[in-house]
């Protein structure tokens, strides 16, 4: 009898357990068994065009370069080169062995637009930074959602104040990278309807309420206003223009501007759960996407490699917050991923030695 009391008792709080479990401890294992094939080297030799590294020595440079071999990496574009002497000193470090193994994009300070110099003064800097050796600018998510001018008013996206950044970055043949806004459900009600309802719940911080910032449309619309007003420009659309879980949309955009390319850095979980259209997508638009990763992470590009070259089904996403549901493979042509991989950064952003992907 006693055993019996002891056995209920258990089995009672296992279940008490399970009844209280909160979503974030749930995470149930897969028991379906299918063909796996996991990547840890890209089948191509690749450009990363979206990074952030802050350097501080040789030994860190080395270290890159080790992780970016084993990964089959050419190439890293580093988007946060700042300007003036810190770019210089920043480009230095890849002075040797490794030069050609690094690009960097400058960064410009936004801030002071209300100056009556701002356009000479911006166009001189960017100038040096080229002549220095910058082959690009990325300009920030703060222009849109946190920057203000003087008068305290928020800097739209397409502020025509900002023009002589865009014409002069196209007199210097340069592309622009441009991070805008956030993902849609940022700026949607954080309730039960939300599907990055965990990820606000672990990171409030990142939820864009109306009260504080303005709507993701508007910011959508005032970066595609940016992008026709400056057709001589060349810009590159940050982690898919926040269009992955709509490409169909994403593909009206590029049909409609020429001079518009996207990377697909931080948003993997929304082509791994659209195998099918997602691969329709990419052959109809293979001389538009680059590939890019954003945040630092060796360990997560073998799930991107994945995703594009295998047809392997319901695999885990690298990020539980980001994507509850699992990936599928887009099995990707190889003239796809060639021109994903390298083919594209390689004609859209200047001074990539071309001989690293001859081999």
């Amino acid at each position: 009898m006693r055993l019996i009391q002891i056995a209920v008792a258990v089995f009672t709080t296992g279940l008490v357990q399970a009844q209280t479990m909160s979503i974030e401890e749930y995470e149930p294992k897969s028991t379906l068994v299918v063909p796996e094939h996991k990547v840890d080297r890209a089948k191509y030799p690749f450009i990363d065009v979206h990074s952030h590294q802050r350097f501080s020595d040789p030994e860190r440079v080395e270290q890159l370069v080790r992780e970016m071999d084993a990964m089959n990496m050419a190439v890293m574009v580093n988007l946060s080169g700042g300007s003036g002497e810190r770019l210089k000193q920043g480009i230095a470090q890849f002075e040797g062995p490794h030069r050609d193994r690094f690009v960097v994009f400058a960064n410009v300070d936004l801030s002071t637009l209300d100056d009556p110099d701002f356009g000479t003064r911006v166009a001189a800097q960017l100038e040096e930074d080229v002549r220095n050796g910058a082959r690009g600018l990325k300009i920030f998510k703060n222009l849109g959602l946190t920057l203000k001018d003087a008068s305290g008013k928020r800097v739209p996206v397409d502020d025509p104040r900002l023009d002589p950044v865009w014409q002069t970055c196209a007199r210097l043949g340069i592309p622009v990278l441009i991070h805008t806004g956030e993902p849609w459900p940022f700026f949607q009600p954080h309730d039960r309807f939300n599907e990055r309802w965990l990820e606000l719940k672990l990171h409030p911080s990142r939820a864009r309420p109306p009260d504080r910032f303005p709507t993701w449309e508007k910011l959508m619309a005032e970066q595609h206003n940016l992008f026709a007003r400056h057709p001589k420009t060349t810009f590159i659309n940050a982690h898919l223009g926040w269009l992955g879980n709509d490409l169909a949309k994403l593909g009206e955009l590029l049909d409609r501007l020429p001079n518009v390319y996207t990377e697909i850095g931080a948003v993997l979980y929304e082509l791994g759960r659209q195998p099918r259209f997602a691969r329709e997508w990419f052959i109809r638009y293979q001389d538009r996407v680059m590939f890019g990763k954003d945040a630092w992470a060796p360990s997560e590009y073998p799930y991107y490699f994945r995703v594009l070259e295998t047809k392997d089904e319901y695999f885990d996403y690298y990020r539980k917050y980001h994507a509850f549901w699992k990936m599928y493979g887009l099995d990707l042509p190889d003239q796809v991923l060639k021109k994903l991989y390298y083919e594209n950064a390689l004609r859209v952003i200047p001074g990539i030695n071309k001989a690293l992907f001859e081999k």
